[in-house]
């Protein structure tokens, strides 16, 4: 069997409220590619070697578990996004509405900010310390 999906793919299963949505959200403000859709159920969309996988509450992943727990969006598990330019990529999501959990924090290793994309699922955007 055959994939298309090489060894240096890194896939990452978010549930969304709103497939079509959320892929607009990651296409627009976040700089990913749509790869393939089968609306309303799914999409997959890619940035570098992330392939997101963007799975409604009409898809598989959707499906209620066997004790009737059903799956949902949301929490505190998320990608982590590299940028060159911090302020200004959270000067351009704000611009464009997107809603931010915190504010941009500082650490040792470089600044950080946790924003929701349309089903609430976080994202992380780090700018390293400078070496």
């Amino acid at each position: 069997m055959t994939s298309p999906i090489d060894d240096n793919t890194v896939s990452v299963r978010y549930l969304v409220d709103d497939v079509a949505a959320a892929t607009d959200f990651y296409t627009t403000h976040l700089g990913f590619t749509s790869s393939s859709s089968f609306l309303p159920a799914f999409a997959d969309v890619r940035r570098g070697n992330l392939r997101l996988l963007l799975s409604g509450p009409s898809s598989s992943a959707g499906r209620s578990m066997p004790d009737g727990r059903r799956p949902h969006p949301g929490g505190w598990n998320r990608i982590h996004l590299i940028v060159a330019d911090i302020d200004a990529e959270v000067a351009r999501l704000r611009a464009a509405r997107v809603a931010f959990r915190s504010d941009i924090v500082t650490g040792p290793g470089g600044r950080q900010i946790v924003l929701d994309d349309p089903a609430g699922n976080p994202v992380e955007l780090f700018a390293p310390a400078a070496a």
